[in-house]
């Protein structure tokens, strides 16, 4: 199928195929494979790998109650690392939950995300946030939000200050097949095709917004076609296949910089765990739904089509998984030792300049802490 197969645009018929790249072979379409160096190919294999050990580690944790909660991405990494090496470092992304392969490809380190999922003193977020709502500013990542869909009209002012300062850079925000019965899903995409604002629209459709499924959150035929209905492009593409994320990313990013607006991007994928560590997803879906799913596992994929290349090798496999696991199990090590933060931190960030009021009541919860101090 070729990129020009499945543009949709005003007036034009909406999506109906997924866009991919690898065959039922293993080996990609010479048609449609994105230039990409080995290094590059290997880096990311490597970073899905990383992103799974990452979950699979911080879930244990979780359940070892180390953790008061963690939302993990098994199966959907492709999603997320592919969408972000498509982008520019200086792109703005606003994520939703599940995107910890998108941060690891942008530099963030596991031992950044640890101390996030345990709030403690070397914590951007300072221990306010609740685990796994990261924001790492200098990595142009914006904050996690709990409430559905709020980072859509948010990507969307961002994108349009940008366009009217000129600035090359656009933005991409990610959101579940759930997001869209949101108001926010409308109020972002309506203005963002209006407007043609440089926005990437990334919904990843893993089937089921925590207990309601795919079939009752939609009366159309998928998501992407949506898009027709605000005046720009829907895109859907296979999200367990890492290269037709690139290629359908990159090309929706390079629209959006050249002036051509907005895109939404419909990735079909999985997710092959719970909604959260809260979540037991075996009251509401069949096993054998999630073995078929698995049967599909976006790694395991990419790893035949490296083996193909001659870029992947068991040894090979053996070493990446003992030094992401070693890196990990030092990360929560630290996180776990690390000092909780300081006390006082609570009236940073508040007001640039603190007022007369709150220097008072910091003074008084110091000399308190101090008082209960002595008195042990």
């Amino acid at each position: 199928m070729s990129l020009v197969e499945f543009e949709v645009g005003k007036n034009a018929s909406v999506p109906t195929a997924l866009f991919t790249v690898l065959r039922e072979d293993d080996t990609a379409d010479p048609a449609l494979m994105p230039e990409i160096s080995d290094a590059d190919l290997k880096a990311l294999y490597r970073t899905m790998v990383m992103t799974r050990v990452f979950d699979q580690r911080m879930i244990t944790l979780q359940r070892q109650g180390r953790l008061g909660f963690y939302l993990g991405s098994l199966g959907e990494e492709a999603a997320s690392v592919g969408s972000a090496f498509a982008l520019w470092a200086e792109d703005w992304i606003f994520p939703c939950y599940r995107e910890q392969g998108a941060y690891l490809w942008r530099g963030v380190t596991v031992q950044e995300m640890a101390h996030q999922c345990y709030g403690n003193g070397l914590d951007y977020t300072k221990g306010r946030q609740m685990p796994v709502h990261y924001s790492f500013r200098h990595k142009n990542i914006v904050s996690i939000s709990s409430p559905l869909t709020v980072q859509l009209p948010q990507a969307v002012g961002a994108a349009w200050a940008a366009k009217l300062r000129k600035d090359p850079i656009i933005t991409l925000t990610y959101l579940g097949e759930g997001a869209s019965s949101q108001g926010d899903f409308h109020v972002g995409l309506n203005f963002a095709g209006v407007y043609k604002t440089p926005t990437v629209f990334f919904l990843r459709n893993n089937g089921w917004a925590i207990s309601t499924p795919r079939e009752v959150q939609t009366a159309s035929e998928n998501f992407a076609m949506k898009a027709n209905a605000y005046g720009f492009e829907g895109v859907l593409v296979d999200g367990n296949d890492l290269l037709a994320v690139i290629v359908a990313t990159k090309r929706a990013a390079d629209k959006a910089r050249s002036g051509g607006g907005p895109t939404l991007i419909e990735a079909v994928t999985y997710r092959v765990g719970g909604h959260s560590t809260s979540d037991d997803p075996s009251v509401y879906r069949k096993d054998e739904e999630v073995k078929a799913w698995e049967a599909k596992d976006p790694i395991a994929r990419f790893q035949r089509f490296l083996a193909k290349k001659g870029l992947w090798t068991p040894e090979w496999e053996l070493e990446i998984q003992e030094a992401c696991k070693a890196e990990v199990l030092a990360a929560a090590e630290a996180a776990e030792k690390a000092p909780a933060p300081a006390p006082e931190t609570i009236f940073d960030d508040v007001f640039s300049d603190i007022p007369r009021f709150l220097q008072e009541q910091r003074a008084e919860l110091m000399d308190s802490l101090q008082q209960s101090k002595e008195a042990r």
